[in-house]
């Protein structure tokens, strides 16, 4: 007779392209998992929003997926932690309704707001207050931004949430948030690990439209009767505050002491490395944030279009892979990146700049574009296809370089998310940074951390470093290539001098776009 295992857990993260929902054992096993997708909308170029019934609709559908994936029933789930995209604005109404549909964090429409920011609070003050500058991924210039181009909504705001606390009210009916999501939010005092009285007074927001704020592991809620119904859930389990996706991710990559570090390639790619004080960079290049571990900050960098860019390729050039991989039951983006394994490190010249939804890091720039430059005829579609994945991995090296003029010790880079699945990527990203990189057991990233979180929370493990040493596990080590290395030593600094020359066309261009 089978028993019924205790210590289960379920993590939800609530991505951009989908929802996830994993059911892990103590021992930080996959019991069973389900996906669940969802449009991304883009009304006007560089714009980007959800509808957030669409998460509701996605969670429900891959928490019964994994459950069944599992084989078991709800109610033998212990604990739920959350992740999710992080700086998503949700406004909803007094009656909880959603007013206009969800802005998202590539959303790239408030640089004006951004400005208006910075002027109002100062540059450096605002760095000193929330660890970040204006930036216009993040939540403050999206609410600056409806007050100032939709009137008629902002005065029906009550209520100001992220996406995955979105999920958690419909779970749970509070209203609530954790650290490291809210560091996001550019309202938070990331120092203090609280709301910003000053920031909120100097915007005009109201502070009653802000959650409460919990450290990650914390219980925050528990699952309601009408939620129990919708999602097979047991009514009454505990929900903990859980993470933004890039804090739940380094909990899943064991990103919990100095010197360990992430590379992780999703919609956006991310450089992430802990931080036992919160380690600002004055010039802003790099986010500083809470950890998910309580008490401690993390530093990341950020590359807006990462795994995007391969996507926008595949969408766009890549009708053959899509209509072959149905055919023989292959990943589109392994016939891809197949095409490119033969070409030479460096494709013969050609460089690209991934910067299709504007950039952060290092650049803090929404008119940014994306950019093939040294194109010829030699030049063809495999040559283009290596040319995204070294630009991209370009790209994550500046974040690389921003660390250590911070000080901040790397001893070890951990390969993750959608393009640590492709052996090619690994490999030029261990080639550009110069650097040996690892792969771990444990693949789920921000719904595994989250799901530690949960089981942080109820009692399975008694801090998430431990519950980090008793399920993470290195599965594979990739090392540089000296001839590669050599290659992009050189390529490299063209790759750093073409941002700059081109920023005032980049400027011009968006003047004459409108």
């Amino acid at each position: 007779m089978q028993t019924t295992p205790s210590g289960v857990v379920l993590g939800i993260d609530v991505g951009t392209t989908g929802t996830r929902a994993i059911v892990v054992d103590p021992r930080g096993r996959i019991l069973g998992g389900a996906t669940a997708e969802y449009p991304l909308h883009t009304p006007r170029p560089l714009w980007a929003e959800q509808d957030p019934a669409d998460w509701w609709r996605a969670t429900i559908e891959a928490v019964h997926g994994a459950l069944s994936a599992a084989g078991l029933r709800g109610d033998v789930v212990q604990g739920i932690g959350l992740s999710g995209q992080m700086h998503g604005t949700v406004f909803l109404d007094a009656q909880h309704a959603v007013i206009r549909p969800a802005i998202l964090w590539c959303d790239q429409r408030t640089q004006r707001e951004c400005d208006w920011i910075t002027e109002r609070v100062g540059a450096a003050r605002l760095i000193e207050l929330t660890c970040n500058p204006a930036l216009t991924g993040f939540s403050a210039p999206k609410i600056v931004w409806l007050r100032d181009h939709e009137p008629g909504a902002y005065v029906r705001v009550r209520k100001v949430l992220l996406p995955k606390d979105y999920i958690r009210f419909l779970l749970t009916g509070e209203f609530a948030t954790e650290v490291s999501d809210a560091s996001g939010t550019l309202l938070l005092d990331v120092a203090r690990r609280a709301w910003s009285a000053e920031m909120l007074e100097r915007l005009a927001i109201d502070p009653a439209w802000l959650p409460e704020v919990y450290e990650s592991p914390v219980v925050s809620g528990r699952v309601t009767p009408k939620a129990a119904e919708a999602t097979g859930l047991a009514p009454g389990t505990p929900v903990v505050g859980g993470g933004g996706d890039q804090a739940a991710g380094g909990i899943g990559n064991g990103i919990v002491r100095p010197g360990v570090i992430s590379s992780t390639i999703g919609t956006s790619g991310v450089v992430f490395a802990f931080a036992e004080r919160p380690n600002r960079d004055r010039l802003g290049r790099v986010h500083t944030f809470c950890h998910a571990v309580p008490g401690r900050w993390h530093v990341m960098g950020v590359t807006q279009g990462a795994g995007l860019s391969l996507r926008w390729l595949r969408d766009n050039f890549g009708a053959p892979e899509q209509t072959v991989g149905r055919w023989i039951g292959h990943d589109p983006y392994e016939l891809l990146t197949a095409e490119a394994t033969p070409v030479e490190p460096g494709s013969e010249g050609l460089i690209f700049l991934p910067y299709l939804m504007g950039e952060r890091t290092p650049h803090l720039d929404a008119n940014a574009r994306g950019v093939l430059f040294g194109l010829t005829a030699r030049h063809d579609r495999r040559h283009v296809i290596r040319a995204v994945l070294e630009g991209v991995a370009f790209s994550l090296r500046d974040s690389l370089e921003i660390l250590h003029e911070m000080g901040i010790a790397v001893e070890q880079v951990r390969f993750s998310g959608g393009g640590a699945r492709s052996r090619l990527w690994r490999q030029i990203q261990a080639d550009v940074f110069g650097r040996s990189g690892v792969t771990l057991t444990a693949t789920e990233g921000p719904a595994f951390g989250a799901a530690l979180l949960a089981a942080v929370g109820t009692g399975v493990f008694t801090s998430v470093e431990t519950a980090c040493d008793a399920t993470l596990q290195i599965a594979s080590e990739i090392r540089p290539v000296p001839s590669a290395q050599a290659a992009y030593a050189q390529l490299y600094p063209i790759y750093r001098d073409l941002y700059p020359a081109l920023k005032p066309q980049f400027d011009r261009l968006t003047a004459a776009m409108g």
